[in-house]
């Protein structure tokens, strides 16, 4: 058997389980693994500037790819740095794992530099956490991490490394081992019959595709599904790309943030959601008396736990939403042949056509409408967008139009500022033959700002559209609509708007370009793209927003009267009452 470092183990356990990329940032007390890993010649390390962006980073990658991310800091707070990162691939089922160093196991307990015990300390955010006493676990710990990250509901995985562990020597041979194999629970059949039933019976019902369906990788399975009972789909907002935005099927998204004016109204008059691979997050439900009202569910989830977790489903299915895909696909077929849309298709594709937003504004300051309107018309439907939290977040759902699985990157359960930057960094490094472009808020970028140095040093090209109003417009909204205040939330200083960004990114090495006109947006996205391929950086388009635009959604608009107008809007389509319940105000 052959002889190697603990740490020479790992990283043949890395490469074995397809890792391409390693974030971090080395220290002390993890030396080893990166003596180890400095020898590898299949995984490039990028140093951050923050372990959180490290994590952060490893998530985009994950989310971008399906795959692993890898994450790696050293002892102390490079451990309690990562846990943002943790939390929020755990909300929105993303699998990484992340590494950190730790004292020697005999200073464990006597509070030496840089020692916190970041294993309790992660547990509630990761699904599972290892402090690794024995070297000769270290091999086994690793592949079984991949297995729990991957299996089941993904998630987040963590790995401490006390320093003499790292440095053991231990026996293990790469050449007869390999990844575990992972679990991917199937359907019951009679309750999969049962579903077939429920949905072909319905008068009026939809699809809800979660997050789930695109982590399953089943997107295609959904949409021969819902062609072949034509069935409309309304994709929550971490499943949207699950079906095109062209598709004669596709509705909109509903909710009282990230929503569309279609999605909202055909879910109140469905009376059957078939919900796949969705939580019912209560910014996608909002009121449940009207969510549930006068409607019938199916709950199809990988994870047990979250069947009645939030509604008592009429009926709940325990699946990988692939696997009860397939199942409900091969049951349609038997009921019936294809069918025709019918008049509930009908009248979705109607609400589609005449519920829609006023985009085209000519105003200064600009709108943000406008800029998504001209973000939607430049890039082509393969293009990659990664946004994180914020008005500029809600206004994409409202806008944005997605047209594949794994094209819209969002941090969507747990919504830390600063995620969008490097988790592009991970999103471009997966996929580089994509564009890649980050849309963000002024506030949120310069949480973790200093990732740009990193796409920078490492020539890693994206595009960054930023609405800058100068505020922290996501809290200065309820502030002012809820609290009559407008206390704490203005980042405007020296007579303009506060930080200038374009500068910063310059100091950084990237290029950057300041737009006030709309008529000035279309030229900048073209000189975004085209600078930022040709210096293999990201490109930077700070767009100044009009500073007091609000976002449609909840309650804190209820005193708002002004609302840019709805084309095509006849009087037979107005909004109905049941939709002022869930989505307090018409737009």
């Amino acid at each position: 058997m052959p002889r190697m470092t603990a740490m020479e183990a790992a990283v043949r356990v890395l490469e074995d389980e397809g890792v391409e990329y390693a974030f971090g940032i080395p220290g002390a007390n993890i030396l080893p693994l990166y003596q180890a890993l400095s020898r590898s010649t299949r995984i490039r390390h990028l140093t951050m500037r923050h372990e959180e962006g490290a994590t952060h980073a490893a998530d985009g990658y994950a989310r971008a790819t399906g795959k692993v991310g890898v994450a790696i800091g050293t002892s102390g707070p490079a451990g309690t740095n990562m846990v943002t990162g943790l939390y929020t691939a755990q909300a929105d089922s993303i699998p990484i794992i992340t590494i950190t160093g730790q004292v020697p196991r005999a200073q464990l307990h006597r509070e030496a530099f840089q020692a916190v015990n970041i294993t309790e300390i992660v547990k509630p955010v990761v699904k599972k956490s290892y402090l690794v006493m024995e070297p000769a676990q270290v091999p086994w710990v690793f592949r079984e991490a991949f297995r729990i990250a991957r299996e089941g509901r993904p998630g987040p995985v963590h790995i401490d490394l006390p320093l003499d562990v790292q440095r053991a020597e231990i026996h293990y041979d790469p050449d007869v081992d390999g990844p575990l194999p992972v679990f991917r629970p199937g359907p019951n059949p009679r309750a999969i019959e049962k579903a077939v039933d429920m949905l072909l019976a319905a008068r009026r019902p939809l699809i809800l595709a979660g997050g789930g369906v695109i982590l399953a990788g089943a997107s295609d399975l959904l949409r021969q599904f819902a062609e072949h009972v034509q069935v409309p789909v309304v994709p929550t907002l971490m499943g949207w790309g699950s079906i095109p935005a062209d598709h004669p099927l596709y509705v909109g998204l509903v909710g009282i943030q990230t929503q569309t004016r279609a999605g909202n109204q055909a879910f109140l008059e469905s009376d059957l959601v078939l919900a796949i691979g969705a939580r019912f997050a209560e910014r996608h439900t909002g009121d449940l008396s009207v969510y549930t009202q006068g409607r019938k569910f199916i709950h199809i989830d990988i994870e047990p736990t979250q069947i009645g977790r939030v509604l008592e489903p009429d009926l709940g299915i325990v699946s990988d939403a692939d696997e009860a895909l397939r199942a409900l696909l091969e049951a349609a077929r038997a009921r019936t042949a294809p069918r025709e849309p019918g008049e509930w298709v009908r009248r979705v594709q109607s609400l589609r056509r005449r519920l829609r937003r006023k985009m085209d504004f000519d105003d200064v300051p600009i709108k943000p409408a406008r800029v998504f309107k001209e973000i939607n018309e430049y890039f082509g439907p393969e293009t990659v967008f990664v946004t994180a939290i914020g008005l500029y977040q809600i206004w994409s759902g409202q806008f944005q139009q997605v047209y594949r699985p794994r094209h819209y990157l969002v941090c969507g359960q747990a919504g830390p500022l600063g995620w969008e930057v490097p988790a592009a960094i991970g999103a471009r490094l997966a996929r580089p033959d994509l564009p890649v472009v980050a849309v963000v808020g002024d506030y949120s970028f310069q949480f973790l700002l200093e990732e740009i140095a990193v796409a920078v040093q490492y020539q890693v090209p994206y595009v960054i559209v930023m609405l800058n109003n100068s505020y922290l417009g996501l809290i200065r909204q309820p502030s002012k609509y809820q609290y009559g205040m407008n206390f704490a939330v203005d980042l405007a200083y020296d007579g303009g708007p506060g930080m200038d960004h374009v500068k910063v990114v310059e100091g950084m090495g990237a290029p950057g370009r300041r737009v006030v006109h709309p008529g000035e947006l279309r030229d900048a996205l073209a000189w975004a793209v085209r600078e930022s391929e040709r210096l293999r950086r990201p490109a930077l388009v700070e767009v100044m927003i009009e500073r007091e635009a609000d976002a449609a959604m909840g309650p804190s608009l209820d005193k708002i009267r002004e609302f840019e107008p709805v084309e095509d809007l006849p009087e037979e389509e107005e909004v109905t009452a049941p939709q002022r319940e869930l989505e307090p105000v018409g737009d």
